[in-house]
């Protein structure tokens, strides 16, 4: 998803600074708003596997204090690291996401001004 990510924001700077017509601006705007859905859907996901595996650890944690069994803790140290990757993953989303916005806003800018020239 990173590369996937990544791979798109590249193209579509690209696309928007080469866009020269009303029509190309239409089609990047609405595989953008389209994009800007999908990434809002794949964070809440991501915010919703990485807040289990928080309550998880949680429960590990409290059972390795009340049995003391190093099996536990040997479980919570996996959790703890997943979950580790999973906060950095959705660090990642969540900056990308809102750089889509900012994006967003450049093109309905961007929109309006091919917009203008057009009715002149």
């Amino acid at each position: 998803m990173t590369e996937y990510l990544k791979k798109y924001m590249l193209r579509t700077e690209c696309r928007i600074r080469e866009c020269a017509d009303n029509k190309e601006i239409e089609a990047i705007f609405s595989e953008h708003r389209d994009k800007i859905a999908f990434m809002q859907h794949e964070r809440l996901v991501h915010f919703l596997v990485t807040m289990m595996f928080a309550v998880v650890l949680s429960i590990f944690i409290c059972a390795f204090i009340f049995c003391e069994n190093p099996a536990v803790l040997l479980l919570a140290v996996i959790i703890i690291v997943l979950l580790g990757f999973y906060i950095k993953h959705y660090y990642f989303l969540e900056n990308t996401v809102q750089k889509m916005y900012v994006m967003y806003d450049e093109i309905l800018n961007l929109r309006q001004k091919f917009e203008v020239k057009n009715n002149d």
